[in-house]
């Protein structure tokens, strides 16, 4: 098994990718996709939704797990394109949650069985032209993204290290806030900030218009309008999960009381999180740019930092850059707007 493909498989997106893919290209295994998925999905009350072989101790029957398998292993990928392979991703993406459980899908890709069966798609996605993104770095040009309509452009946002200092207040206000208030039991109803990333900076991704069906926790936007930007400076790649905890270990931000409970439900882990003290990393780094191979090893995980501490990458989009310092700024290109096709689920450019 080669390391991309390793890699792949390594993450819950990335095995996301892949068994979305199989449900793409054939009918029958989405329909047994969709059975054995659904029987170990939760309501938003925490009810199991009824299923007749669902398990404590193992929620898939053998027999349809075999059955699943066998139909992966003998699935014709001879037709695979990129269009569909970009699908498979959004839809990975979108399916990202970091403040429940995992959802159905997402539990049967991380079953032994069905991981091993998957290899062959990764393998394949592995060894395609498509590969050229996964493990690019940062681009040149890129675009941020204004999710309004076109008649309420707005400039791009400044200020970058005031943006952080608050931010950095903000954290640490909250994390002694949720040390004092909140429940120290991770199975405790309690919601709160999931994400990773500061927000407010301007961010920006490298391909159009494949990088518009990216977004976790997306609001279902059908317009955007991209804006192209270039930046100088220095460059953080994000390629691996190693990656992300080399900025943890070096510039860590304990966010273990205000994390617990979302990410407890996300990863099923109870201990201490951090992650990267961004307002730190900017005083050696312009901007951090997580490549989409990163993404699909390393989001919606426990990344160890070392044997007491942890962190999850959430809320960062694959091929997306965040600029740290004020070297990003609009270019000479021109503005696009780009609409939702809602019959073909694609993003076209508005003449």
């Amino acid at each position: 098994m080669t390391p991309h493909v390793e890699s792949i498989l390594e993450g819950p997106r990335g095995r996301r990718l892949c068994l979305e893919l199989a449900r793409e290209l054939e009918p029958d295994i989405a329909s047994a996709i969709f059975r054995l998925a659904h029987g170990v999905e939760k309501t938003s009350e925490g009810i199991l939704v009824p299923a007749p072989w669902v398990d404590d101790a193992e929620p898939f029957p053998a027999s349809m797990l075999e059955h699943l398998s066998a139909d992966l292993a003998s699935l014709d990928l001879s037709g695979l394109d990129t269009t569909q392979t970009v699908t498979a991703l959004g839809r990975s993406v979108n399916s990202a949650m970091y403040w429940q459980e995992p959802d159905g899908a997402d539990v049967l890709a991380g079953h032994p069985i069905i991981r091993s069966a998957l290899a062959d798609i990764a393998e394949r996605i592995a060894t395609s032209p498509i590969m050229e993104w996964f493990t690019e770095s940062r681009r040149t040009e890129q675009w941020a993204i204004d999710w309004r309509s076109a008649n309420a452009w707005p400039p791009l946002p400044k200020h970058p290290r005031q943006t952080l200092r608050q931010w950095a207040i903000e954290e640490r206000a909250e994390e002694e806030r949720a040390a004092r208030e909140r429940p120290r039991d991770p199975n405790a109803s309690w919601g709160g900030t999931w994400w990773s990333i500061p927000l407010g900076l301007v961010k920006t991704i490298g391909r159009l218009p494949a990088g518009l069906g990216l977004e976790e926790d997306g609001y279902g936007w059908k317009q955007a309008t991209s804006i192209p930007v270039r930046g100088a400076g220095r460059t953080f790649e994000v390629r691996s999960a190693e990656d992300w905890i080399l900025l943890c270990r070096e510039f860590p931000l304990e966010v273990t009381a205000s994390r617990r409970h979302v990410w407890f439900q996300a990863t099923g882990r109870d201990g201490r999180w951090v992650i990267p003290d961004w307002e730190r990393v900017a005083n050696e780094w312009d901007a951090v740019h997580l490549t989409v191979l990163g993404y699909l090893s390393s989001a919606t995980r426990v990344l160890h930092v070392d044997t007491e501490t942890a962190s999850v990458i959430g809320g960062c989009d694959p091929d997306t850059t965040i600029w740290l310092t004020d070297v990003a700024r609009e270019w000479d290109g021109p503005r696009q707007d780009w609409h939702l096709d809602g019959g073909s689920d694609t993003w076209i450019l508005t003449l």
